[in-house]
């Protein structure tokens, strides 16, 4: 677990992540929550079956880099929202970050902290220089916070916003 003073960074285990596709408060009972209303994007479904699900329970792959985390803010006692990086850091050091924030959530900042928080965890591990997102151009809440966070825009690519931050 990673915190900061208002949230915790979780990593999901193989079970808790079927709790969390199941979406059926276990999770939320599991970790002593309040119940979040939140919506699993079917790009998402597709990831978490696909690919997360399988990549947490390889012995080849590096769990932290493949499965979701669940960031619970403290004083609400709920989840806000996830974020995960996409696959283990290429040959080059780089790897990408994807979050959502739960729609009740948004706009009080939980996920800039967020952010910032798993770039100074990113930071720490040897293997990784860099971290880059894609943002969809009309999210510009989405944008706000890689901009908080120090990320460069590069360009359009395939009609997303790319973005990046040099950590070493």
């Amino acid at each position: 677990m990673i915190e900061t003073e208002k949230l915790i960074l979780r990593p999901l285990t193989h079970n808790q992540l079927a709790k969390y596709i199941n979406d059926d408060n276990s999770l939320e009972e599991e970790f002593g929550l309040l119940r979040s209303m939140k919506h699993i994007s079917p790009s998402l479904q597709n990831a978490l079956k696909k690919s997360i699900l399988p990549g947490v329970l390889s012995n080849d792959h590096d769990y932290f880099y493949h499965t979701l985390w669940a960031i619970i803010a403290k004083p609400d006692r709920k989840i806000v929202g996830d974020i995960c990086f996409v696959g283990e850091p290429d040959s080059n050091g780089e790897i990408e970050i994807g979050y959502t924030t739960y729609e009740e959530f948004r706009g009080r900042g939980f996920m800039t902290e967020a952010v910032g928080r798993l770039l100074d965890w990113a930071r720490e591990q040897p293997e990784v220089k860099s971290v880059f997102a894609s943002t969809e151009k009309e999210n510009t809440a989405s944008y706000a916070i890689l901009q908080k966070n120090n990320f460069i825009y590069l360009g359009d690519v395939d009609g997303m916003m790319t973005w990046k931050i040099e950590l070493k």
